[in-house]
């Protein structure tokens, strides 16, 4: 598996059983604290290997230090957050590189393993298959919000938390039961092009059409009212030019529910179509391993209109 359909990493097979998965993220800061920027950026770019149902196995940073205007104690804490994360995931560290550079930089590129017949990729959306959502949206408000001085303490740590959470268990938990996994038609996460562009693309890829129940959808506290403001980053508006002809809305222009559809994340849920059953039983498992974020099923899949989302 390479870009042909916009899938989370690229796969290879090595043998009958054994298949590698390949994957490279980097950002710069969006919180201030530099460990926990490198705890968040290392669950965002581990969560690529999760959404294509494998296990992270090796890691490598990537590391760019303005050297220049920084002390050399922030780049050993960015890392050290990586760290936190990788070995909360199972994998191991191995290397990397840094290079000098004028605005700081951190990520992970990843090995990881998955059995070349469990395979999730965003292509295999069914007629009949319900979404699921493992973490709430609003990050990118969020963090604007906080960058503009507008949120309590309280809630930065909060946010800080949801992107630092690995989405290691909901996988763990499907890849633990056969009939579980098997029901898992579709899989991807939310990143930069926020719910509505990610959907699309599995909309897109597997011939079908994705209809949202926009009560059901997960929003952080606070996410809705921040919105209402006007509070909005410019990648929100970005993903929306984009991605709006494949949108049938029946919200009012601009309405903020919309927006926070289109919000960038970092950091962000898996988005998984499968049976209906299954997905209740996922959340019902997920709640009872203490699962912090909120999950919810927020739509359902059609064989009508393919590639477009209908958000109601």
């Amino acid at each position: 598996m390479g870009t042909e359909t916009c899938d989370d990493a690229g796969v290879y097979r090595l043998d009958a059983t054994t298949a590698l998965i390949q994957t490279v993220d980097f950002f710069t800061p969006i919180v201030d604290d530099p460990y926990d920027f490198g705890r968040i950026a290392a669950a965002n770019a581990l969560s690529d290997v999760y959404a294509m149902g494998g296990r992270p196995l090796l890691c490598m940073n990537i590391l760019c230090c303005p050297t220049k205007t920084m002390e050399h104690s922030v780049f050993r804490r960015v890392v050290e957050g990586g760290l936190e994360k990788i070995r909360e995931a199972g994998a191991l560290l191995v290397g990397g590189h840094s290079i000098e550079d004028p605005e700081l930089k951190y990520g992970l590129s990843i090995t990881g393993l998955v059995h070349p017949d469990r395979v999730l990729q965003n292509s295999g959306a069914r007629a009949g298959d319900v979404v699921l959502l493992t973490k709430p949206l609003g990050t990118g408000i969020l963090s604007t919000a906080i960058k503009g001085g507008l949120a309590e303490p309280e809630t930065e740590r909060a946010l800080v938390e949801l992107m630092a959470t690995l989405n290691r268990l909901p996988m763990e938990i499907l890849n633990g039961d056969e009939a579980l996994h098997a029901s898992v038609h579709g899989c991807t996460d939310i990143t930069g092009f926020g719910l509505l562009g990610h959907l699309h693309e599995m909309a897109a890829a597997s011939g079908v059409s994705i209809h949202l129940d926009r009560s059901r959808l997960p929003i952080l506290p606070g996410v809705r009212d921040f919105a209402d403001m006007g509070i909005i980053p410019e990648g929100c508006y970005r993903n929306r030019e984009f991605y709006r002809q494949w949108v049938r809305s029946t919200l009012p222009e601009m309405d903020s529910m919309e927006l926070i559809a289109y919000d960038p994340q970092t950091s962000g849920g898996l988005l998984l179509a499968m049976e209906a059953a299954a997905a209740e039983s996922l959340l019902e498992a997920l709640g009872l391993r203490g699962y912090a974020p909120e999950c919810a099923i927020i739509g359902t899949v059609r064989a009508t209109d393919p590639g477009l989302l209908f958000l109601a």
